[in-house]
C-alpha cells in the first residue's frame, strides 16, 4: 500500500496535480500548491458539492463569510479555550506527536513510536495568531478561522431576514481554514491551510434526530455521485470520549486510504450550544420566531462538514489504476466524468493534410461546454495513454474521413472501445454518457 501511494503522489506531481509550495526555496512541509489539473479537479469538485447542496435544496442557500473575525467569536466558540491538542516529543529523534495519536502502549510505557522516552504533555494551540492595525503596539489581536462554521452561525440572522426561509433550512459554505498542526503527513491528507464545504441546517428541537439520520443517509449517498467505490466507504459513530464539547451526537464518513482509514467528512448534531453562545457572548437575539407556534426559541443545528482538498487526495486514490496491456503498463485514473479536470481530448490524426485546422474547430467547439484539450504531438496511442493517465473520459479523433463526411472517432477512456458519430453529435454523446456513467466493476 505505501509503494500504491507513492506512485499516486508521483503521478500528482508529474502531472501536475499538486505542486509542493515555494518550492524554488526548498518547499514547505505544511503546503501545497494546487497545478493546473488540480485546480480544476478541485473546482469541479466544490461546484458539484455546491449544486448538490444549494440548487438541489431548496431550503439551503450559501454565504461566503469572512477568513477574518472578531476575536470575540473565538471565545464563544470555545475555540481559544479548547482548541487545544497535547503534544509530545521524542527525547531522542525530537520527533512530535498528538498525544492522542499514539497506541494505549505506548501512552502506557511513555514511548514514541520509535521506542525513545517521550517528553512531558505540552498544550498546543491549533490556532493562527494575526494581526491588524497599522501599528504594531496597538494592533488588535485576530486568528485565522480554524473552521468556516462560526461565520454561518455569526449571519444567521442576517440570512434568516433576508432570505426570508422558515425552519428547517440550511446555510452552506466553502473556504479556507487554518490549523497549526502539531503534525502535517500524508501528502495533502492533513495540512495547515485546507478549505471546507461546511453546511449547517438549522432545525426544530426534538425534531434534530429525525433530521441527524436524514443528513447521514443524505451524505453517504453522494459518494456514489462521484463515482466514489462504495466499498472503501464505512460509517464511524463517536463514541462518548470522541465526542466534541458541543456535539449530542456525530458519526465520521471515513475512506480506506492506501495509508489506512481516515475520516472525510463529520455530520454532527450540535445542539443549541452554537446560538446560545454566540447569543450569551454578543448581546443579540438570535432566536427563532415560529409564527405558527407563536413562540421563540433556539433551533439546534445538524453539521455536515467535509476538507475539499481531502475530496481531492480521495479521488486521486479512488480512481487510480494500473492494467497490463499489450506489454506495457497502463496508467489510468477512473474519475467520475462530472469532476475530471479534462473532460474531453481533441486529436487531429497528423498536422498535415488541413486535419490540424478541422480538429482545432472541433477543439473550440467544443470548449465552449466542455474542459477541453487539443494535442497533436506524438502518435496516437501515445496521445490516448497521456489522456489516461490525467483521468480524460473522452478522446475524439480527426481523421481523413473527418474532411469527407464531417464523423470523427470518439473513444472511452475506460472500456478504451471507439465508436463512429458526428461532429455534431459530439456533446450530446458525451452528456449521455456523464448520466449513464457507472464505474467499471461496480453496480448501479
Amino acid at each position: 500500500m505505501k509503494q500504491l501511494f507513492e506512485s499516486i503522489v508521483s503521478l500528482a506531481k508529474r502531472k501536475g496535480f499538486v505542486f509542493p509550495s515555494s518550492e524554488i526555496y526548498g518547499g514547505l512541509s505544511s503546503a501545497w500548491d494546487y497545478g493546473p489539473l488540480g485546480a480544476q479537479l478541485k473546482q469541479n469538485i466544490q461546484q458539484h458539492w455546491w449544486k448538490t447542496m444549494t440548487r438541489h435544496h431548496e431550503d439551503i442557500v450559501g454565504i461566503d463569510s469572512s477568513i477574518l473575525m472578531h476575536p470575540r467569536v473565538w471565545e464563544a466558540s470555545g475555540h481559544t479555550e479548547n482548541f487545544i491538542d497535547i503534544m509530545v516529543e521524542d527525547t531522542i529523534t525530537h520527533e512530535r506527536y498528538r498525544y492522542d495519536h499514539l497506541s494505549e502502549e505506548q501512552r502506557a510505557k511513555n514511548i514514541s513510536p520509535k521506542g525513545n522516552p517521550l517528553s512531558e504533555k505540552k498544550p498546543f494551540n491549533l490556532m493562527f495568531e494575526t494581526a491588524i492595525g497599522a501599528m504594531k503596539d496597538t494592533a488588535q489581536k485576530l486568528y485565522l478561522r480554524p473552521e468556516t462554521a462560526q461565520g454561518i452561525y455569526v449571519n444567521f440572522r442576517n440570512v434568516l431576514n433576508t432570505s426570508r426561509k422558515k425552519l428547517p433550512f440550511g446555510i452552506a459554505q466553502v473556504g479556507k481554514a487554518f490549523r497549526n498542526e502539531i503534525v502535517t503527513k500524508s501528502f495533502i491528507f492533513r495540512t495547515c491551510e485546507f478549505e471546507q464545504m461546511e453546511m449547517q441546517y438549522f432545525v426544530t428541537p426534538g425534531s434534530d434526530d429525525e433530521w441527524f439520520q436524514y443528513w447521514k443517509k443524505q451524505r453517504t449517498e453522494y459518494y456514489k455521485t462521484l463515482g466514489i467505490r462504495t466499498s472503501h466507504l464505512q460509517l464511524h459513530p463517536h463514541g462518548e470520549n470522541e465526542l466534541a464539547h458541543y456535539a449530542k451526537e456525530a458519526v465520521d464518513i471515513q475512506y480506506n486510504f492506501p495509508f489506512g482509514w481516515q475520516e472525510l467528512e463529520g455530520i454532527h448534531n450540535r445542539g443549541q450550544f452554537d446560538l446560545k453562545q454566540h447569543t450569551s457572548y454578543s448581546g443579540v437575539d438570535l432566536q427563532y420566531f415560529d409564527q405558527e407556534k407563536n413562540e421563540k426559541y433556539t433551533p439546534v443545528i445538524v453539521e455536515t462538514s467535509v476538507g475539499l482538498t481531502r475530496l481531492v487526495l480521495m479521488v486521486l486514490c479512488d480512481s487510480y489504476d494500473e492494467e497490463e496491456l499489450e506489454n506495457e503498463t497502463r496508467v489510468v485514473l477512473r474519475m467520475h466524468p462530472v469532476i475530471a479536470p479534462v473532460k474531453l481530448a481533441v486529436f487531429p490524426l497528423v498536422k498535415k493534410d488541413g486535419l490540424r485546422e478541422k480538429a482545432h474547430a472541433v477543439f473550440k467547439q467544443m470548449s465552449d461546454e466542455f474542459s477541453t484539450e487539443f494535442d497533436v504531438s506524438g502518435a496516437i496511442g501515445r496521445r490516448y495513454r497521456r489522456q489516461d493517465e490525467i483521468g480524460t473520459p473522452y478522446c475524439v479523433t480527426i481523421d481523413y474521413q473527418s474532411l469527407k463526411d464531417n464523423s470523427v472517432t470518439i473513444r472511452f477512456r475506460d472500456s478504451m472501445k471507439q465508436r463512429r458519430i458526428r461532429i455534431e453529435e459530439i456533446a450530446d454523446v458525451i452528456r449521455a454518457s456523464d448520466k449513464a456513467y457507472v464505474r467499471m466493476g461496480e453496480s448501479q
